[in-house]
């Protein structure tokens, strides 16, 4: 099991370019299903061109994106080589200019998660972990304090189109705004998740995300010293959505304990 990591870091920063020079107003937009859950012409671009350049990469590998192109499994994880893909997560940001969104690929094999890259174009700042060789951000390895909720920021998010036990997340992050420093939510979960492997946030929580959203950061996270899972306990899941907790694992034993504290009321 090998493949070229500077490769496809190289890759993923091209495809940044796409997604720095484009605008939203230059291409068509959709409504996919749910509430403001959008699609543009320039998503699907910058993935089918991610799926067209690691092709090339690793011949045989299985893609699982989060938009409809040809090569999409949609879910199934190959055997060998799978490649994890959203090509612009913050896609409502996007439309709006806001300049908070990023090119998210991770790299599973045989079903289990070795690998992520996370670009944000806008800042040029380049996330990368590899399973049992760290994280790293433009270079610099990361490694994560373990500080509580009461020494940190807290990110969260709540899409439109995503509103299951959306009481239960705001009564959560309610408890959490009167004891962590500041509250946040960026618009793209790939960047608030990577931010906690950066130290910038000490946790993040969300109902409801897809395995594009969460697994490069996912990787990231634990090579930094955190942790990531579901809001009831659970690991993660590759082949379908799941909640999300994440952060260091003093703030992530915390707010386990305040999701039951929340259930119980």
């Amino acid at each position: 099991m090998t493949f070229d990591i500077r490769q496809l870091q190289a890759i993923v920063k091209e495809s940044g370019t796409m997604l720095r020079d484009a605008r939203a107003a230059d291409g068509g937009v959709e409504q996919k299903p749910g509430e403001a859950n959008f699609v543009t012409e320039f998503d699907v671009k910058i993935q089918q061109f991610l799926e067209e350049k690691l092709s090339n990469m690793i011949p045989d590998a299985t893609f699982f994106g989060e938009e409809d192109t040809d090569g999409n499994q949609s879910g199934r994880l190959g055997e060998g080589f799978t490649f994890i893909i959203d090509p612009i997560d913050g896609t409502t940001n996007f439309l709006f200019d806001c300049r908070y969104s990023c090119i998210s690929v991770a790299v599973a094999w045989g079903g289990a998660l070795v690998a992520g890259c996370i670009y944000n174009p806008y800042l040029n700042q380049m996330y990368l972990a590899v399973r049992g060789l760290g994280c790293y951000l433009n270079g610099r390895r990361l490694k994560m304090e373990d500080l509580p909720v009461e020494q940190g920021i807290v990110a969260f998010s709540c899409a439109r189109y995503n509103d299951d036990n959306v009481k239960l997340l705001f009564d959560v992050v309610q408890n959490l705004f009167h004891r962590c420093l500041a509250i946040r939510s960026g618009g793209s979960a790939a960047l608030d998740l990577a931010k906690i492997a950066s130290g910038s946030h000490v946790a993040y929580v969300e109902m409801l995300l897809q395995p594009y959203d969460y697994a490069a950061a996912a990787v990231m996270i634990e090579e930094a010293g955190g942790r990531i899972l579901q809001m009831d306990g659970k690991p993660i899941t590759l082949d379908r959505p799941c909640s999300i907790l994440a952060g260091t694992k003093s703030a992530v034993a915390q707010i386990l304990k305040t999701i039951r504290e929340e259930k119980e009321k």
